[in-house]
């Protein structure tokens, strides 16, 4: 009786086993890794804005400090835009006839804010309030990196899970003295108090920071 398969059916059979095989490996690591790429998480990208806001030029060279735009950051969840009126109070005097600059103009005459696009962002199930932070040391440069140095906003940090966990469970580290909350160019030196002062200055450590409800209510 004759063989239904030649012998290099089996080599045939091994090499599509082994590209499938391949092909399920590779998918799974797609799945699970891209997500999690600064591409995907959209880390160091710009977006399109309204106008193209420079903090490179408002913080570094005008030296404006984040709370005079950012004003709830210290009493509210969320830190806050700046209305239009708070852009005019300069913008009425300098830069006032300047194209770029129309999208603020026509905000004011209609009475309409500018619909600034989002490029921090935290899942709907992430509860994140500002003010908290803020209150116990962490500065603005930590999660959004050195926006003195941005001529176009971009995220700085991923924003993931892991992120949170890194410093909830050794927030030491990333705490600073309430002076240097709003200095994007902030690093510790063996000058200042160590992260272990700093945890007991601020008063951390009565509960567990990584408990669930902490960042999910």
């Amino acid at each position: 009786m004759a063989a239904i398969f030649r012998p290099h059916a089996n080599v045939a059979a091994k090499a599509v086993l082994l590209g499938l095989a391949l092909l399920l490996l590779t998918g799974t690591a797609w799945w699970w890794g891209y997500p999690r790429t600064d591409y995907a998480r959209r880390v160091g990208y710009t977006i399109d804005q309204p106008i193209p806001f420079s903090h490179e030029h408002h913080v570094a060279g005008l030296g404006i400090q984040c709370e005079l735009c950012h004003s709830t950051v210290e009493v509210s969840a969320k830190a806050g835009m700046p209305p239009t009126y708070t852009c005019m109070t300069c913008h009425s005097q300098i830069w006032t006839n300047a194209a770029v600059l129309a999208p603020l103009r026509d905000s004011l005459a209609s009475n309409t804010p500018i619909a600034w696009g989002r490029v921090t962002n935290l899942p709907d199930y992430v509860y994140f309030n500002h003010s908290i932070h803020v209150a116990k040391g962490v500065g603005c440069s930590s999660c959004h990196g050195q926006v003195d140095k941005m001529a176009l906003m971009a995220k700085a940090a991923p924003m993931t899970m892991q992120f949170c966990l890194d410093c909830h469970r050794n927030p030491g580290p990333q705490l600073r003295p309430e002076s240097e909350i709003f200095n994007t160019e902030w690093v510790r030196t063996t000058t200042m108090p160590s992260p272990a002062a700093m945890v007991q200055h601020y008063h951390i450590g009565g509960r567990n920071l990584t408990d669930c409800s902490i960042c999910h209510r």
